[in-house]
């Protein structure tokens, strides 16, 4: 793949209307967050980065390596080598109207993008792709990085010359998903097109990086060989557990043991280093010493190996700066030589696929083949997960420990997950959250196909285990399980109850409404169980059919099948209760397997104390009722949101996100601002900043001084309110801070000094007057910037006791029509929004209208770090912002930002 430009020898020439270039001693500082591993079609990784001076040689070499006809189709003419002036050229950049970018494989450069700035908003685009990498969707990483630099440099738009015969490069730019404009003139194909990220494009993109993603974790989980690096004679080392667990689980592959001093291992030949390996190897297990995996990283690197499992420890989870380092480096090293690492300090993985029979683990126990996709960031914990799975006879197709997590996460496996076929259950053992915001769209997009449940150690600290390399999630637990809910996701408490939940979803249909039946040989079980099932959210059938002690298989079969056919029954809830001299029940479950496997329905079983899958068609049972129903309970509410619609986001009129991001930088670009500190809007920018979004702010006159108040009251003519609005006397049960209804000014004088006398001095509680506001609810809206979420909104009813209680309700950008009104009736308030006790009934659209407004802009304009309006008052007909206040602070970056970019 080539793209378009001119011959370097005509490159510097000014064409009328382009700005001048700018010189080396000009130039703008190395942008280092520009670069970014990245993650190619065929599931390879690659290292992006803004070209330097150094890069001359590499350049050079690069160039030598291209055909004549790529370089014919990037000059328009025949150029076989790059003069001295060229190369330059080419590498001295100013990263601001000439920038380029380059992708490294290793030490060898594979391509080169770059753009020259012809005027204020236009820029002219190339690429050159070396050709052995060509089709590896290189052009289109490299677009999509070029496009947001220049969209930094306040560049707008692309323009490019194509040879008509250059159809790759013609390819890359209609398939990116903007608006492209084609001419044809003079034999060659003008392009033009915007660059500011659209619906389109960003679908493009994340379908792009869904493929890819994917297709790394398949390269890892289903390898043709397999080489143990740190293999031992000795059974108590792992680097045996290793290569015992690959060849006695059956691997169809061949498996490769190396070892500096041995000769054979378990009856495999060793090899001193995987470079020595006579075969290809696809996947290596790493199991040295840490000091020692950089090396064998480097060695794998030169054997072609794809991905590797490093089972070592003594990198980040030691807590110490050497193992930071360490892993830091392993991951540096691995993603620039094109592979993708599993751990550290991990169990390894499991494909049980006949067709691989992978146990690159150190369990010694693993469930057999099955529906279920488990993901485990806690290698300690990955034994125990895989024997509680295998004692349920809960199969899983496929098991990735992630230990550390310094590369291969949660979000990798949703993206190969979503279209394995062989998984249809998906559960997630998490400790922590490296891309929230991406998680959260991943994983609605798994939901929406196939059920994913979760448990998340730490939501109520938000602490981080040693060794993962995220920084904690500011936002409260509410919003982490707010995060969860919005997405599809089932969230649960403990590894038990995930398996619960697991075994209904793997084993049994969907339920299709709330209503359950129980039945039972037991009235006191059959009574706890109806208990139970309300308690679950769950409707019970009328009255739970109890047929005494002795009831034989016979009788279960019969009566399963009589509420199984019953309409409104939409699933069913069994006991059973062993007589003292009775069998354990065998002939029982075979009766509800038998009738369980063609009722369409769910039927989940309670075998007192037993737990697992029972019968011939895999009926869950549970030791208690509660078990079952709880289980029950998750799978009906994950039914519902999965059949319902989950809304659109809407389109907002009177929304001007560069009037306000030109504020924004206005405000911090000014020389008495810290831009990474921060400042406060004063009133009037941050009325136009909510007037860009269309949000009106009730006019707000200071009066620190008894006539500054009176002059506000003649300005603003009509009834006035006098308030304080330092936060420490907002929101006072006693309505201290806001005396009403002023009209005259005796009046407001009285309110002035009986408001300094008992609050404080009114320059410190910031006394202000207002126009008095209609009547209405009162209620609040902040968002802000969470340094891992991105962007987050809360809803509440405002004043003390919402605060007190915790009475708000979360939810991530971009909402949804549904995510609002959700959002806005889910808090334990939301009565006195609805004429509760004889109130009004408030304007919930435009409430809900108002959270779209700040969702929007805090999702647009990163630079507002904070806004919160409060209290607003929702009327039966619109509403009125009484109070806002807003931060703002240079953007931090989001990691799920407009490129595709490993973190």
């Amino acid at each position: 793949m080539t793209g378009p430009y001119r011959r370097p020898e005509c490159a510097g020439f000014r064409r009328p209307g382009k700005l001048a270039w700018v010189t080396v001693e000009e130039a703008a500082v190395y942008p280092a967050h520009w670069e970014a591993d990245v993650v190619l079609s065929d599931g390879a990784t690659a290292h992006l980065r803004p070209i330097t001076p150094a890069d001359a040689e590499r350049l050079v070499e690069f160039y030598a390596r291209v055909s004549d006809r790529s370089k014919y189709y990037r000059f328009f003419a025949p150029y076989p080598t790059l003069t001295r002036r060229d190369v330059e050229r080419f590498t001295n950049v100013d990263h601001r109207d000439r920038v380029a970018m380059i992708l490294m494989v290793g030490d060898a450069m594979i391509a080169v993008g770059r753009y020259e700035r012809l005027d204020a908003t236009d820029a002219e685009v190339s690429f050159l792709v070396e050709d052995e990498h060509q089709g590896r969707g290189v052009g289109s990483v490299l677009l999509e990085h070029l496009a947001q630099a220049a969209r930094e440099r306040g560049i707008r738009r692309f323009v490019a010359d194509i040879l008509p015969a250059n159809h790759k490069m013609i390819d890359v730019f209609a398939d990116a998903g903007y608006t492209v404009d084609n001419s044809y003139e003079d034999g060659v194909v003008h392009v033009e097109f915007g660059i500011a990220p659209t619906g389109s494009s960003l679908e493009v993109m994340a379908a792009r990086e869904h493929r890819a993603e994917a297709r790394s974790i398949e390269r890892l989980l289903t390898p043709r060989s397999v080489a143990v690096i740190g293999a031992s004679r000795w059974r108590a080392k792992i680097g045996q557990t290793l290569v015992r667990n690959l060849v006695l689980g059956g691997f169809t592959g061949p498996v490769y043991a190396v070892n500096r001093e041995a000769t054979a291992i378990t009856g495999l030949p060793a090899y001193k280093s995987v470079r020595d390996v006579p075969g290809e190897v696809d996947l290596a297990l790493v199991a040295v010493p840490a000091d020692a995996v950089a090396e064998v990283v480097l060695d794998c690197a030169a054997k072609g190996v794809h991905g590797l499992v490093v089972v070592s420890s003594g990198f980040a989870e030691t807590g110490e700066p050497v193992g930071r380092a360490r892993q830091a480096e392993l991951v540096r090293l691995a993603r620039a030589h094109g592979m993708r690492i599993v751990g550290p300090n991990c169990l390894g993985i499991v494909n049980t696929d006949p067709a691989f029979s992978l146990n690159a683990s150190l369990a010694g126990t693993v469930p057999p083949a099955g529906r279920v996709g488990l993901f485990a960031q806690s290698g300690a914990l990955g034994s125990a997960i895989l024997a509680d799975g295998a004692a349920r006879g809960l199969g899983v197709s496929t098991f990735v420990s992630a230990g550390n997590r310094a590369d291969v996460s949660g979000n990798d496996l949703l993206q190969y997950w979503r279209d394995d076929p062989a998984t249809e259950v998906v559960l997630l053992y998490l400790e922590s959250l490296g891309n929230p915001r991406k998680f959260s769209r991943l994983s609605r997009a798994v939901a929406e196909v196939k059920p994913v449940v979760a448990v998340k150690s730490g939501r109520s600290t938000q602490g981080v285990p040693l060794g993962h390399t995220v920084r904690p999630i500011e936002a409260p637990a509410d919003a982490l399980d707010a995060m969860f809910r919005q997405s599809g996701v089932i969230l649960v408490d403990t590894i038990p109850e995930m398996f619960d939940v697991a075994q209904v979803l793997a084993f049994q249909p969907l339920p299709v409404g709330r209503t359950v039946a129980v039945l039972g040989n037991s009235g006191a079980l059959c009574l706890l169980a109806a208990d139970a099932a309300v308690s679950a959210g769950l409707d019970v059938y009328g009255d739970p059919v109890a047929f005494g002690a002795g009831a034989s298989a016979d009788d279960y079969r019969k009566a399963l099948r009589a509420v199984v056919d019953e309409p409104a029954v939409s699933s069913v809830l069994v006991v059973y209760a062993p007589a003292v001299d009775a069998p354990g029940g065998d002939d029982v479950a075979a009766a509800l397997g038998e009738v369980a496997a063609s009722a369409g329905k769910p039927v989940v079983t309670t075998f007192q104390g037993q737990r697992g899958v029972r019968g011939p068609g895999g009926v869950p049972s549970y030791p208690s009722p509660e078990e079952a129903a709880r289980a029950l309970g998750h799978a009906t509410a994950y039914a519902e949101w999965r059949r319902r619609s989950h809304g659109k986001v809407p389109r907002l009129d009177r929304c001007d996100a560069a009037a306000a991001r030109k504020l924004a930088r206005g405000v911090l670009s000014a020389p008495d601002t810290d831009p990474g500190a921060g400042t406060e809007l004063d009133p009037t920018r941050l009325r136009d900043l909510l007037a860009a979004y269309g949000v009106d702010l009730l006019p707000m006159l200071p009066a620190p001084t008894l006539d500054d108040a009176l002059a506000a009251l003649s300005e603003l003519g009509g009834e006035v309110v006098l308030k304080a609005t330092s936060p420490r006397l907002r929101h006072r049960p006693d309505l201290a801070a806001v005396w009403r209804n002023i009209d005259t000014a005796d009046e407001l004088r009285d309110a002035w000094a009986t408001m300094a006398r008992t609050l404080a001095d009114p320059a410190e509680a910031g006394f202000v007057v207002q126009p008095m506001a209609p009547g209405g609810v009162p209620v609040s809206i902040r968002a802000w910037e969470d340094p891992m979420f991105g962007p987050v909104v809360s809803f509440g009813l405002s004043g003390v006791a919402s605060d007190l209680l915790g009475d708000r309700s979360y939810r991530i950008p971009p909402l949804t029509d549904r995510d609002a009104a959700e959002m806005v009736r889910e808090v334990k308030a939301a009565a006195l929004l609805m004429g509760y006790h004889g109130g009004i009934m408030a304007d919930l659209g435009a409430v809900e209208d108002l959270v779209h407004r700040m969702s929007r802009l805090v999702d647009d304009v990163p630079e507002v770090r904070s806004v919160e309006l409060d209290p607003v008052l929702a009327a039966e007909s619109g509403l009125t912002v009484v109070n806002a206040s807003a931060r703002l602070a240079a953007p931090a970056g989001r990691q799920d930002w407009y490129t595709r970019r490993l973190p």
